[in-house]
């Protein structure tokens, strides 16, 4: 049955227990104060592929965390990890890599295709894995996989929220340059006229202009399991299952890193994670 006592938690972290390995190389020319996927970074886990077509992600795809699915009535929890990051007054956050879409390009002004739904009429997802019905508890990104050019541009982004209507979200400054690892947050762009609603489908996007070099990027929905602040650089910092919040990992989830940069690079990220089964 689902660890439901303290007891049963220490047992299952003790005794039967998935351990990771984290080793990610740093990723370089990042911008301070933003948001990077260790998605692409080399190391342990390897790096992830560039996704061409939307599809839902599962531990599988090189990239994910490697650890036992559990058959029910048993589940995963997080229940400790240590962590340690080269830079300091840095977060790592582990995310589960929900869906993806990549392929598409920074130098063209015709609408592109992303098509990446939720939905059951669409991807259709676990619903373990979505959280909240209404999809409040995916985060939506515009991520880049290998940079685009120099002149500057914005995006608009044509979505479908959870109540079934469609709007825009425009995102600013897409270029100039744009570097590979970078994550553009969507979820705060929803219009004051859309205020209360959540994104279920991105449809399309169209740039404003181009950036001179087509470059790779696309859009991923993820759901956050835990943060981990690292305040020392290179200092190992412990956090147990209170300081994580016990989140449940559901099977088949697609559990990677992501950080926000504090300089010019990502700086190396190196941790061990152990997921308790019962």
């Amino acid at each position: 049955m689902a660890i439901t006592t303290l007891d049963g938690l220490v047992n299952a972290l003790a005794n039967d227990c998935s351990w990771v390995v984290i080793d990610k190389a740093s990723i370089s020319n990042a911008v301070a104060n933003t948001v990077y996927s260790l998605w692409r970074a080399t190391g342990q886990p390897g790096q992830g592929a560039i996704p061409t077509t939307a599809a839902i992600c599962d531990k599988t795809l090189l990239g994910s965390m490697q650890w036992s699915n559990q058959t029910s009535p048993r589940s995963s929890y997080w229940g400790w990890g240590v962590m340690q990051s080269a830079n300091s007054a840095v977060t790592m956050e582990v995310h589960d890599r929900v869906a993806h879409r990549g392929g598409l390009v920074l130098n063209i002004l015709t609408s592109q295709t992303v098509d990446l739904d939720l939905t059951s009429g669409g991807l259709n997802p676990p619903a373990d894995r979505i959280g909240d019905a209404n999809f409040s508890d995916i985060m939506w990104w515009l991520e880049v996989y290998t940079d685009g050019g120099g002149t500057a541009s914005n995006a608009t982004v044509n979505v479908t929220y959870n109540d079934g209507s469609s709007g825009n979200l425009t995102v600013f400054a897409v270029g100039g340059t744009l570097r590979a690892g970078r994550m553009i947050p969507l979820n705060g762009l929803i219009p004051a006229a859309d205020s209360g609603k959540y994104i279920a489908d991105i449809n399309t996007v169209i740039l404003s202009a181009s950036t001179t070099v087509a470059g790779n990027f696309g859009f991923t929905a993820t759901r956050q399991r835990a943060p981990m602040p690292l305040n020392v650089a290179n200092r190992p910092d412990s956090f147990d299952w209170a300081a994580l919040g016990l989140p449940e990992i559901v099977n088949d989830s697609c559990l990677f890193l992501i950080q926000n940069a504090v300089t010019t690079t990502t700086g190396t990220v190196r941790g061990n994670l152990k997921i308790a089964h019962g």
